[in-house]
């Protein structure tokens, strides 16, 4: 006569099936955030990301991989740099198929988890502004910039004088 079975209790097995459902493939192997490098040249440039302060360039910051993200980077003299961190999927989604189902692949999908973020590296490379106060106190004052400021008036235009050719007679 055989002895009574052993049965695993099914809270035992729905707290098992549960876990593996708390986290999916995804978010165990990346997490839900990223970190993305931010460069400026000059360096010391104040950076923004999604109008929240994040101190001075070189940084890193940790974002969310469910978001897209808009980058700042500012430094007075310098026109203002913009760039966006955009997100796409994350080669884990296919570990999820394989191992966490519908379920893993939903909880990526909820955390963040199923995407990287694009670009992980930002580099501002800052442009001087163009001076748009001129004096011109009882002066002639030439500007040349690539892109007049539209209050400015044209007075003029300068042309590129002929080349006179030597005649040999």
């Amino acid at each position: 006569m055989k002895g009574p079975r052993k049965q695993v209790p099914t809270f035992v097995f729905a707290a098992l099936l549960l876990l593996g459902a708390i986290y999916g493939c995804a978010t165990i192997m990346h997490g839900t955030s990223q970190d993305i490098g931010i460069t400026s040249r000059p360096t010391g440039a104040s950076v923004t990301i999604d109008n929240k302060d994040l101190g001075k360039t070189p940084v890193v910051a940790s974002l969310s991989r469910k978001d897209h993200h808009i980058v700042k980077i500012e430094l007075e003299g310098y026109e203002t740099f913009e760039a966006t961190i955009t997100r796409s999927t994350s080669g884990w989604v296919w570990g999820n198929i394989v191992f966490g189902g519908l379920i893993g692949l939903a909880v990526d999908a909820i955390t963040g988890g199923l995407y990287k973020l694009n670009p992980e590296q930002v580099e501002g490379a800052l442009a001087t502004k163009a001076k748009t106060e001129i004096s011109t106190d009882d002066k002639l004052v030439i500007a040349v910039v690539l892109r007049p400021d539209p209050s400015w008036e044209r007075i003029g235009n300068l042309k590129v004088a002929a080349k006179e050719t030597k005649s040999t007679h």
